[in-house]
C-alpha cells in the first residue's frame, strides 16, 4: 500500500475513484557561446579547453560533420589540427544547403553516428559548417539515442549570431520552413569569425540580415553602428583589418549575439508566443521557401522586414524619415527589400494564416515603433497586407537604379 507515501516535489498522487499521478519536473539547460579566432590554428587549444563541458583529451575520437564546400576549404586544416592533438577525427562532408534540408541529410548523420559507434556520452558530435549544416546535426544528434551531445562551428555570419546560439534545430518538409525539429541546445559554440575570409559578400549580407532585425526591433544604438559601419564591415568582411574596422565588427557581432540571448534565455521552448526576435519571420518562411532557391534565409527575412516596416509607417508607427533611413541601411548592407513574390498577395494572406495556427490562434506580429523599439498586433487584415505590398513597391521602383548599381559590385571570395 502507498497511500502513505510522501511524495517528492513535482509528483502528486490524486485522490479519486482510480489512481492518479500528476509528474512536474524541470529540466536543467546550460550551454555555451566562446569566441575564439583562428580555432584551427596549430596552437589554438580552445576546443581542448575552452569550454569545461566538453573537453577533449589526446587519444579520444570525434565524429566531425562538416559542409562539403567548407571542407574544399578549410578540411585539411581541420584534419591536420586534430591529427596534431592526437584526436582520432572521422570526418563527413556533407552538402548543406536550403534545397536538401530535408530528411535524408539527417539520416545520413544518423549512419554516420551509427557507423562511428558513437559513444553519446563521451563523444560529442562536431558540425562545422553554416546554419543549414549545425541546424541537420543538431536534429540528427537530439534524436539519436534519444539525445546526443554536439558542438557547433558556424561558418557564415548567420550561423555566428543566429542559428549558432539558439537551441532550435530543424529541416524542412515539403513546403514548410523548419517543419520537423526539435530544441537542443548544442553543448557549445564556438564562434571563429576567420572563417568568414572566404565567405560570399552576399553571404555576409544574408547574416546582417539577421543582425538587422536586432537592431530594429532592440537597439538604435546596433542600428547607428551598422548606419555608419555596416557596408565597410561587410566589404572587410568582419575581420577587422584596420583598427577602427576591429572595434566596429566586434561591436556590432557581440551586441547582436548578446541581444539574441537576452531575448532567448528566459524563453527558450516558446512558452511565450509573443517573441520580438519573430520579426522579420511571419511572411518569410513561406516568401523564402515558394521562391527557393532564389532567396537565401536572410534575404527573405529582409523582405519581411521591409513588408513590415512599409504596414509599420502606413500604421504611423514609423516615420517616413526613419523608413528612409532603414532601406538605406538595408541597401547599404547589399540586402533585397523587394521579391516579386510579394505581388502574390495571396501567398502573403496565406502566410499570415499559417503564423496565426503557429501563434495559438493570434497573429502576435511584432512591428517596429520608430527604430529600436516594437510592438506586437493581432489586428492585420488583407487589405492591410495589399497596402504595406503596394508602398513597398512604389519605393523599390524608385530605389531601382541604386540597387542595380549595388548589384553590378564584383563579387569576390577570399582563400
Amino acid at each position: 500500500m502507498r497511500s502513505g507515501t510522501a511524495f517528492t516535489q513535482g509528483l502528486r498522487q490524486a485522490v479519486g475513484d482510480g489512481p492518479a499521478w500528476t509528474v512536474e519536473a524541470v529540466r536543467q539547460v546550460r550551454y555555451h557561446v566562446v569566441s575564439s579566432d583562428g580555432l584551427f590554428e596549430p596552437g589554438n587549444t580552445a576546443l581542448l579547453d575552452g569550454c569545461p563541458d566538453v573537453p577533449m583529451r589526446r587519444g579520444e575520437r570525434r565524429l566531425v560533420v562538416i559542409d562539403e564546400n567548407v571542407d574544399v576549404l578549410y578540411g585539411a586544416r581541420v584534419r591536420e589540427w586534430f591529427a596534431a592533438h592526437g584526436i582520432e577525427a572521422a570526418v563527413v562532408p556533407l552538402r548543406a544547403d536550403e534545397t536538401v534540408k530535408q530528411w535524408d541529410a539527417v539520416s545520413r548523420v544518423v549512419d554516420a553516428m551509427n557507423d562511428f559507434g558513437i559513444d553519446r556520452r563521451r563523444e560529442p558530435v562536431l558540425a562545422i559548417g553554416g546554419g543549414v549544416l549545425t541546424d541537420i546535426v543538431g536534429f540528427a544528434a537530439s534524436l539519436y539515442r534519444r539525445g546526443t551531445p554536439y558542438i557547433r562551428i558556424p561558418t557564415t555570419l548567420i550561423g555566428l549570431v543566429d542559428a549558432g546560439v539558439g537551441v532550435k534545430t530543424g529541416v524542412n518538409y515539403e513546403r514548410g520552413k523548419n517543419r520537423l525539429g526539435t530544441y537542443a541546445p548544442a553543448t557549445a559554440t564556438f564562434l571563429d569569425r576567420t572563417f568568414l575570409r572566404s565567405l560570399p559578400f552576399r553571404h555576409v549580407s544574408n547574416g546582417l540580415a539577421e543582425i538587422l532585425k536586432m537592431a530594429l526591433i532592440r537597439s538604435e544604438d546596433l542600428f547607428r553602428l551598422l548606419e555608419e559601419h555596416g557596408p565597410a564591415v561587410r566589404a572587410d568582411r568582419f575581420q577587422g583589418t584596420t583598427p577602427e574596422l576591429a572595434a566596429a565588427s566586434d561591436a556590432i557581432v557581440a551586441e547582436a549575439i548578446h541581444l539574441m540571448l537576452e531575448e532567448l534565455q528566459p524563453n527558450l521552448w516558446e512558452s511565450e508566443l509573443e517573441r520580438c526576435v519573430d520579426y522579420g519571420h511571419t511572411f518569410s518562411p513561406t516568401l523564402e521557401m515558394h521562391a527557393l532557391p532564389e532567396l537565401l534565409h536572410g534575404e527573405a527575412v529582409v523582405i519581411d522586414m521591409a513588408l513590415t516596416t512599409a504596414m509599420a509607417t502606413l500604421r504611423g508607427d514609423v516615420t517616413a524619415a526613419q523608413a528612409d533611413r532603414i532601406h538605406s541601411v538595408i541597401r547599404g548592407l547589399g540586402l533585397p527589400a523587394w521579391n516579386d513574390v510579394l505581388h502574390d498577395t495571396a501567398l502573403l494572406e496565406d502566410a499570415l494564416r499559417d503564423t496565426v495556427r503557429h501563434r495559438d490562434g493570434r497573429q502576435r506580429l511584432p512591428l517596429p515603433m520608430g527604430i529600436g523599439r516594437h510592438r506586437f498586433v493581432n489586428d492585420v487584415t488583407p487589405g492591410e497586407l495589399r497596402d504595406a505590398a503596394d508602398l513597398l513597391w512604389e519605393r523599390h521602383r524608385a530605389a531601382e537604379p541604386a540597387a542595380a548599381a549595388l548589384s553590378r559590385v564584383p563579387e569576390q571570395v577570399g582563400a
